[in-house]
């Protein structure tokens, strides 16, 4: 029998049979938008995460910090350290920037400062970097942009920055209102470097423990009014790795700094055994760009072997891709049980047909019909219905990644922290993958049946009503 005779009969005993034949299909369709849509929603969480690290530049930077450090370094500590441990300074950025791959390294200088607007206070975690590193970041602006060199210090605001402001005198802020403080970060912002002198000003004697007592009064330091250069886009709904963050240029940082302390020790800096500070400022970590994230593992031997700790965000983003895959496969077992029972149906349709042309198979024989030619034409079928209900699972699982994209992406957003979420995520090669995974769920169900089918005695079949 040639093979066109042959998928010409197997289409044919299908659409004898309409409703049999529909309703297989259906549960096949089911089955594989089960499993499409299910993967599609780990696939998306991945895809999230590493959209959201390239568009920082996060897979090609690496952190640096002091030797044993890999956490955040701005503390208000200023307890003597050991005089063996290698600091970060302007010689550590010279010796990192001659490491082979790497394309740019920038300090990066971090402390907290208080912000005054109107009855509105707010702690501000700011960094300062280097307009070079500020540039690689690529941060998308509400407003403004990256400060120019001849506007001195002047700050970028992350786009959930708000939420550290609060009411000076009731104490409620955003995470008791649920509202955004009113402060206008492109308006005039008071600016306290000095904390400490500015709370101890606040503080009445009975606070200080000296009632009774007349209390020294402590100077209010100096306030600043600073420029805003830039607000990242966002809502307070969308978060960063800088939504939180206040950034500037680092030697602007550094020149405001030595203006308002002076010969006093800096907050988060070292200070000799007398309680002086060091001439030189330290910075708390450095910003290393590289050129390719194949590199990373020898640059990261490299800072190790000059004595400091290398942070590298991909080892990150590996945990959280191997947990997305797990994800992957418990949502994909899910959708599969629903395949599983598909192929059930694709077998009894396939037992019943054989039941119902009995008689037709061993005519077939009779006039010669191999057997190889009788189990084609039962697989041939049963792939025909897997091929259907497959391309029609597909169809569905469009439709449904579709409405959950459009309907569900402030859901989405808020999961992933990207401003336009992709809840559902269907590449090409999990489409092409299900359809044939369809196919051959078909093929495998019918393969009994085609075996019942050869094995039926001819002289039999012929008798059979």
């Amino acid at each position: 029998m040639r093979f066109w005779d042959l998928i010409r009969m197997s289409l044919s005993n299908l659409w004898r049979r309409k409703l049999r034949t529909f309703l297989t299909i259906l549960g096949v369709m089911i089955g594989t938008a089960s499993i499409v849509v299910m993967v599609s929603l780990g696939l998306a969480l991945d895809k999230a995460t590493m959209e959201t690290m390239e568009s920082s530049g996060g897979l090609t930077t690496i952190q640096v910090y002091e030797n044993g450090m890999v956490m955040d370094m701005s503390s208000d500590s200023q307890e003597e350290t050991s005089q063996e441990q290698k600091r970060i300074t302007d010689d550590t950025i010279e010796e990192l920037g001659k490491i082979p791959h790497v394309t740019l390294v920038s300090p990066v200088l971090n402390l907290q400062i208080l912000g005054k607007q109107g009855r509105y206070i707010g702690n501000l975690d700011v960094y300062g970097m280097s307009r070079e590193a500020l540039e690689n970041m690529k941060l998308e602006f509400a407003s403004g942009g990256i400060p120019k060199e001849e506007d001195g210090l002047s700050f970028i605001y992350g786009n959930q920055v708000l939420m550290n402001f609060y009411n000076e005198s009731s104490g409620e802020g955003f995470w008791d209102t649920e509202n955004p403080p009113e402060v206008d970060l492109n308006k005039p912002i008071y600016y306290i470097f000095d904390q400490e002198s500015y709370w101890g000003s606040q503080m009445t004697a009975q606070e200080s423990g000296l009632e009774g007592q007349e209390a020294e009064p402590v100077k209010p330091p100096k306030k600043y009014i600073l420029p805003t250069a830039g607000v990242l886009a966002g809502d307070m709904d969308t978060y960063t790795e800088q939504s939180y963050g206040v950034y500037c240029d680092v030697e602007d940082l550094k020149t405001q700094l030595k203006k308002v302390f002076k010969n006093k020790a800096m907050p988060g800096q070292p200070v000799t055994n007398s309680g002086k500070p060091y001439k030189e400022i330290y910075y708390n970590q450095a910003y290393v760009k590289i050129d390719h994230m194949d590199h990373a593992e020898s640059v990261q031997n490299e800072i190790r072997n000059l004595g400091y700790t290398p942070n590298w965000n991909a080892e990150w983003v590996k945990t959280q891709q191997k947990q997305y895959q797990t994800i992957q496969l418990v949502l994909g077992g899910i959708g599969a049980v629903s395949l599983f029972v598909a192929a059930i149906g694709i077998a009894n349709t396939m037992m019943m047909s054989i039941y119902e042309r009995t008689k037709e198979i061993g005519i077939l024989k009779v006039l010669g019909c191999s057997l190889s030619n009788i189990r084609s034409m039962f697989l041939a079928e049963a792939s025909a219905i897997g091929l259907c209900g497959g391309i029609a699972g597909l169809a569905l699982s469009g439709v449904i990644s579709w409405t959950l994209n459009r309907f569900g992406a402030a859901l989405g957003g808020s999961i992933t922290g990207m401003t336009q979420a992709q809840i559902s995520y269907i590449p090409v090669w999990l489409a092409g993958l299900a359809l044939v995974f369809a196919v051959l769920v078909g093929m495998a169900a019918g393969f009994f049946p085609a075996l019942r089918a050869m094995r039926l005695s001819p002289l039999a079949a012929i008798r059979s009503e």
